[in-house]
């Protein structure tokens, strides 16, 4: 569409000094003479274009121009935000790659509006290591290449263990990020928190990535955890002091409100020490009403805590 190459123009010579009309056509597989119109039309149209002549001659934009968004209709604009929210969630991932292309929509739109610095994404825990991102640059480079990992992992019930796993691809759900991928050692599709992987290491093995999507497709294995857990259903009482934690893991339709400054919630979780660990993180916020098993369990880990103060 002629819009989409006045825009690609556009960005072309905010991100180049010179460039010749050859060159312009070439890309577009248009002619020359098309691309002097193209030249007419921005150059009318507001944007500081100019031709040079003389062996370094060619198409130029005047420096330090940039492209208003004002130009922009209300749904462009939105459009446009919404291309650099997901550009951001990936440079939240700590691909290299992407902080270029931000910084030339940065270089267009600088100076314009407040509206393109609304949001700022940040995955990794508070307080966490700065360079621990940089495995999800190993194994996004893994996926794209077919190269098989080698990874050390601390599972559930904190076994240890080095894996070499094919990796397909990277799943952020329920407020984490997790790898999917065939599991050598298990020798079955497997999920695994990123955030329990410890090291990343890209071997020369590869593997077919094309063969293990169309397997995946078939068996539909893609949502199996890498640690199989007994699954309970579970009802506990939260007080109104955990209001506004229910509120980040729970639908409204989850919480029953006892009207009497308590909230029930009831629903299946797995039996491990994530959710030992999660029920004791809300402190006296949380009783467990069911079922009898859990109740002692953390009946027993919260005497052993005061036994720590005693």
């Amino acid at each position: 569409m002629k819009l989409n190459r006045l825009l690609e123009i556009t960005t072309i010579l905010l991100n180049k000094k010179t460039v010749t009309a050859a060159e312009l056509a070439e890309r577009f597989g248009v002619s020359t003479r098309t691309i002097y119109r193209d030249i007419d039309v921005l150059s009318a149209s507001g944007v500081p274009v100019y031709c040079s002549q003389g062996a370094r001659g060619g198409i130029s934009i005047l420096e330090d121009y940039t492209v208003s968004r004002a130009v922009l209709s209300g749904d462009e604009r939105a459009a446009l935000d919404s291309v650099l929210l997901g550009l951001q969630t990936l440079e939240a991932t700590r691909y290299p790659e992407i902080d270029t292309v931000l910084e030339k929509l940065g270089g267009i739109f600088k100076g314009t509006s407040a509206e393109s610095d609304w949001i700022s994404v940040d995955i990794s825990p508070w307080g966490s290591d700065p360079n621990a991102g940089n495995k999800f640059t190993d194994i996004k480079t893994a996926i794209l290449q077919s190269r098989v990992i080698e990874a050390e992992y601390i599972n559930a019930q904190n076994k240890k263990s080095r894996r070499k796993i094919e990796p397909l691809r990277l799943v952020f759900k329920s407020q984490a990020w997790y790898l999917w991928g065939f599991c050598l050692f298990r020798n079955d599709y497997r999920t695994f928190r990123i955030s329990r992987i410890k090291s990343v290491r890209i071997t020369d093995e590869s593997f077919d990535r094309q063969k293990q999507r169309l397997i995946e497709n078939g068996e539909n294995n893609c949502e199996k955890p890498e640690e199989e857990k007994p699954w309970i259903e579970m009802k506990l009482e939260f007080t109104g002091d955990a209001l506004y934690r229910l509120c980040d893991d729970y639908d409204d339709d989850m919480l029953h409100d006892n009207g009497d400054g308590t909230f029930t919630v009831s629903m299946y979780f797995p039996e491990d020490e994530w959710v030992y660990g999660y029920i004791l993180s809300f402190g006296t916020a949380v009783k467990v009403i069911a079922p009898e098993s859990v109740r002692e369990v953390i009946k027993e880990r919260a005497e052993k805590i005061l036994g720590f103060y005693l």
